[in-house]
């Protein structure tokens, strides 16, 4: 038994990593996004996993991120998606990492920085096509290419944008988007500078092809979670993790008994209340109080009563056949039954992605091939 505990099937990683890179247009490449702690389920060990099925390049948010691959001894290239600061921007230096680019006041920024004799830091501009987040704008992107050129120190070898829409059934604003793009590669062309292209994340290389271009960046899709927050098996992907817990305690109520803090819920006739030792501390969001469910022994109990920092309690009825520590599956199958991130998150009012992101650093992860 483990208080709480996360499994992530490796293997699973591996399967979704090839299905994605078998639906690739020829010539293109696979990223896979593992920031945030592989989005919940341990960079390192997604990162090692992708690597072997197949992936070319690694994606993180922050030159830490980018550390912490390097010191486990992955040596491919790593992205830093995500803004840094100078210092931040140094690190990446240190640690071969590639970063990306949009304003010339940061690559003058750059050009002051420390670099290794012969060592030219990797860039991936990123263009603004339609997100309004981090980009240049199409017309500002000459001005900044050629500044790119004019410095030794500084290597151009992306562009890059990022799709406002790809999980959404409109197909316009993402056509709109891919057009602009498309119209930047150009730009890009005639300075005859050799420059990988990339727009797709997850979403697109399932579902546009013409988005793939020379590599695509797969976050959410490696993990077996759907981008579109539906069933994942219908693209052929396979969920990595699970999260469990165990029966702490079972307590007979009489009708009227109130259960946990504010006293929520009342039983509403004799019954069985089970006593998990999970909770929001760990990650399971404490609006799942009366609401969200468990598998126990390959049936479904309700949650009922307040999450609380480091229980739930579930109503297990009048005379259940459970013993005291068993296993308490909250995302996963018993039986012919599932949990899955996309019900809890449809549940909550958010995805998947931030189901898996929120389980907390004191629940136990352990990795099966």
């Amino acid at each position: 038994m483990r208080r709480a505990l996360a499994t992530i099937d490796l293997e699973c990683v591996r399967h979704n990593v090839n299905a994605l890179r078998q639906r690739l247009s020829r010539g293109c490449s696979l990223m896979a996004v593992v920031k945030a702690d592989g989005y919940g389920h341990g960079a390192v060990q997604v990162a090692r996993a992708s690597i072997d099925a197949g992936a070319t390049t690694l994606g993180v948010a922050t030159a830490a991120e980018a550390v912490e691959l390097r010191e486990a001894g992955l040596a491919c290239p790593i992205v830093i998606l995500g803004p840094l600061t100078g210092a931040e921007a140094q690190t990446a230096i240190d640690c071969g990492a590639e970063i990306i680019l949009w304003t010339q006041a940061f690559l003058k920024t750059l050009v002051h920085l420390k670099y290794e004799k012969d060592r030219r830091l990797g860039v991936h501009v990123k263009l603004d096509s339609g997100m309004r987040r981090l980009g240049v704008f199409p017309r500002q992107l000459p001005d900044l290419l050629d500044l790119i050129e004019s410095e030794p120190a500084v290597k151009l070898v992306g562009l890059m944008t990022h799709f406002a829409t790809a999980d959404e059934d409109d197909e316009d604003f993402l056509s709109y988007q891919l057009g602009v793009f498309e119209e930047a590669t150009q730009v890009v062309l005639r300075t005859g500078t050799r420059a990988s292209y990339h727009c797709a994340n997850s979403a697109a290389t399932l579902r546009y092809p013409e988005s793939h271009f020379d590599m695509v960046r797969c976050g959410i899709a490696i993990y077996g979670l759907s981008p579109f927050q539906g069933d994942a098996a219908t693209d052929g992907l396979r969920p990595a993790l699970s999260l469990t817990s165990y029966l702490a305690d079972i307590k007979p109520l009489i009708e009227g008994d109130p259960v946990g803090y504010g006293r929520t819920w009342t039983a509403p006739a004799t019954t069985t209340i089970g006593v998990v030792p999970i909770g929001y501390g760990d990650g399971f969001s404490r609006r799942l109080s009366n609401r969200g469910r468990v598998l126990i022994n390959e049936s479904s109990y309700r949650i009922v009563g307040r999450v609380s920092m480091d229980q739930i309690t579930v109503d297990l009825g009048p005379g259940p056949e459970i013993q005291i520590g068993a296993k308490v599956s909250l995302i996963g199958n018993q039986g012919d039954d599932a949990i899955t991130a996309e019900e809890m998150a449809l549940m909550l009012d958010t995805i998947n992605y931030e189901i898996t992101c929120n389980i907390s650093s004191r629940v136990e992860r352990r990795y099966t091939e």
